[in-house]
């Protein structure tokens, strides 16, 4: 069997990750993260505006919105026709590059645990970034990838604003709110990713997002 460079198996990889400016925006969303993780011991006040409840999250369980969206937009690359047409396993490295995605936001989510950031806290920045990423990637799905950002405000935003109750406890519906121990909450993320995924994994862009980008 002839020898083969493993660098000429990687550079199909590293292409795609190239082209869709996945270091760039990993170092965008490091910054975010750094800046949360000097910031880890604040909350920041939920304006609920229904009730005058005094309802708080840290901030670690807020950031985790912005990695998914800056991480999102990476999803589809320029050259989308070219890779329809390639000889390489695109659905492998898509299925891949998702993953890649999940890890570098959970990876983010976990540096404020460097500056005291409890476990709890953790969990709950960790089930916010998975559901938050599903939104993103299912959002740059079917709008492009510049509006990454589009689902996952249009939850956080009434979240913020109606999510707590009179008995100043999340409501139900309010998944990224809730403490770690809520299993539906997470049960939720991890649907919201699933379902991100999918929809990434099995189509390209749009077909205007390639005409903008062409």
């Amino acid at each position: 069997m002839p020898f083969q460079d493993p660098r000429a198996r990687l550079t199909p990889a590293l292409s795609f990750v190239r082209c869709r400016g996945l270091p760039r925006a990993a170092g965008v969303a490091l910054l975010v993260a750094l800046a949360a993780t000097a910031f880890a011991g604040q909350r920041v006040a939920v304006p609920e505006f229904r009730y005058l409840v005094d309802f708080s999250v840290p901030v670690a369980e807020i950031v985790p919105l912005a990695h998914a969206v800056i991480l999102a937009t990476t999803l589809f690359s320029p050259m989308a026709d070219l890779e329809q047409t390639s000889a390489q396993p695109m659905a492998r490295l898509r299925a891949l590059y998702l993953i890649t995605l999940l890890a570098l936001a959970l990876g983010l989510t976990a540096l404020p645990l460097l500056a005291g950031a409890t476990g709890e806290v953790f969990v709950s920045a960790a089930r916010n970034v998975i559901g938050h990423l599903g939104l993103a990637m299912l959002s740059a799905r079917l709008f492009g990838s510049g509006l990454a950002w589009l689902l996952p405000l249009a939850m956080f935003g009434p979240t913020l604003l109606l999510g707590v109750g009179s008995d100043n406890t999340p409501e139900p519906w309010a998944w990224s709110l809730h403490p770690s121990t809520h299993t539906p909450s997470m049960i939720t993320a991890v649907l919201l990713w699933v379902t991100g995924a999918c929809a990434s994994a099995t189509a390209g862009p749009r077909q205007s997002e390639r005409a903008e980008q062409n």
